[in-house]
């Protein structure tokens, strides 16, 4: 390991949501080093070190934390990272927040919802294939067809009939490292949101918040988020804190920051979509932080890398209405800063310079910067 009097980081990944983290750990003192599988991330010129190493790859991930001598291993909105983070982190003494068995539940949905039950209070009904002929047996439409192990709604289709499940399998099960995907029930119901914090098996903090997404896209592609919710009354707000807790216990999400997606079956009842363990890839703690005051990635930084306790015991939750909306475009397209009305905006951040490209991440509708509003 390099002797060194630099405090080092490794964040692994470079893209728009782990600017948020580079940025933050410079800012306390840190030398951010950074890998990802590409040259071209939108993050790489903030970094103080970088190296062309596939988060995926422990093997290398793990040479490359050695060689720089680093304190901590960790990554911001990137569920692919996760399994890495905790898995290298124990390999080497380094602080992490959960098992790598956990981050590797969390990462296949499958497993998740295997982990959970068919019992389990807030567990949609599913199946999980590995063929077309396999995914042919769900019958329960409609449903939702998904890679086990991708993310950002990459893959992701409604199926109302088996011809449906012929049309997408294919495009589906090509988003997946693992090669399954899962269909699972068609909730009805309005999308939320938890975003928690744990620490020593405690929920410290958990809000829920309303996901916008595009109607005229499939897989639930955001477009923005509102805190509070609005679509879920005080009952279902404990019932979706509850379920958030349960999920916690039961794949052992004991430290750190969770993120839950949640449906609001019959605008009542949640179920759980998906759990991961970090912070969301959508600046949700910068919203939270203008809504209430809470920093989650700070509570996150200081929790893993001095062992601190973190976040207060209560915060003041305004009633009015705090929006964060992204800036979106077709892929390939121009980016240009006065299609987009930020007036009035707490908060501004751009992905693109006017003139850049878009570059195609989901393939429908890609995010290019976004605004933190109050909104009444």
């Amino acid at each position: 390991m390099e002797k060194n009097e630099e405090k080092r980081i490794l964040i692994l990944g470079a893209g728009n949501a782990q600017i948020d983290a580079i940025e933050y750990c410079k800012a306390h003192g840190y030398k951010v080093v950074g890998c990802s599988y590409t040259t071209v991330d939108c993050g790489i010129p903030h970094l103080d070190y970088f190296e062309q190493v596939d988060i995926k790859s422990m093997e290398g991930v793990a040479e490359l934390a050695k060689k720089y001598g680093v304190r901590a291993i960790y990554s911001v909105g990137s569920d692919l990272a996760m399994p890495t983070v905790m898995k290298v982190s124990e390999m080497l003494g380094l602080p992490h927040f959960i098992s790598y068995e956990t981050a590797e539940t969390c990462h296949s949905k499958g497993r998740m919802r295997e982990t959970l039950g068919q019992g389990f209070e807030g567990n949609a009904s599913f199946i999980t294939a590995r063929s077309l002929e396999e995914a042919l047996e769900y019958t329960d439409f409609p449903g939702m067809m998904k890679p086990v192990d991708s993310q950002g709604q990459r893959g992701c289709f409604k199926v109302e009939s088996a011809e449906d499940i012929k049309a997408n399998f294919a495009r589906s099960l090509d988003y997946s490292f693992e090669g399954r995907v899962i269909i699972e029930e068609f909730i009805d119901g309005p999308e939320v949101s938890v975003n928690a914090y744990m620490q020593d098996g405690a929920m410290k903090f958990a809000l829920v918040s309303d996901r916008y997404a595009f109607d005229e896209y499939p897989g639930g592609i955001i477009k923005e988020h509102r805190v509070p919710s609005a679509f879920a009354d005080a009952e279902a707000v404990r019932k979706c804190e509850d379920l958030a807790a349960r999920v916690a216990e039961k794949i052992g999400i004991t430290d750190g920051p969770a993120y839950y997606q949640i449906k609001l079956k019959n605008g009542t009842d949640p179920v759980l979509l998906e759990v991961t363990p970090r912070l969301d890839g959508c600046h949700m703690w910068n919203l939270i932080k203008h809504y209430c005051g809470a920093d989650l990635l700070d509570a996150c930084f200081r929790h893993l890398l001095e062992g601190e306790s973190v976040l207060d015991d209560h915060y003041e939750m305004p009633a009015e209405q705090y929006s964060l909306r992204f800036m979106s475009k077709e892929p390939n397209t121009h980016f240009d800063r006065s299609e987009f009305d930020v007036s009035g905006a707490e908060h501004v951040c751009y992905y693109y310079d006017d003139g850049d490209r878009v570059l195609r991440i989901n393939g429908y509708i890609e995010k290019c910067g976004y605004t933190i509003r109050r909104i009444g």
